[in-house]
């Protein structure tokens, strides 16, 4: 496998119809190749002096070391957090055909 820029960003929204939306305007703009919706989710957190305990909504989304800047530019845009999580993890390597249609769907980046 090759080596790649290809990342996985991770995020949450409160419930998947937030995190549809979110999804479906990265992908108008081309900053990611696909976003995935894992609802279920429980977080528990201190938020402004206080323990939170909330359900959630896991983003996956697939995209490319090089347009994480414009996707922290939309992320200040469009996420309905306050302070949104986007964390990037890069892979180690990845299947050449899939790393190859991230880099394509992200390729024409539109801001």
């Amino acid at each position: 496998m090759p080596h790649t820029d290809a990342i996985v960003v991770l995020s949450t929204v409160a419930n998947p119809d937030e995190g549809a939306a979110l999804i479906r305007a990265l992908l108008d703009r081309r900053l990611i190749a696909c976003g995935t919706l894992l609802p279920g989710a429980r977080s528990i957190y201190r938020w402004e002096g206080r323990i939170a305990d909330e359900p959630e909504t896991v983003l996956l989304l697939k995209t490319r070391s090089a347009v994480l800047h414009a996707l922290e530019a939309a992320f200040a845009e469009l996420h309905p957090y306050k302070v949104p999580e986007l964390l990037a993890l890069a892979p180690a390597a990845g299947l050449e055909k899939y790393v190859a249609w991230i880099a394509a769907e992200t390729s024409l980046t539109l801001t």
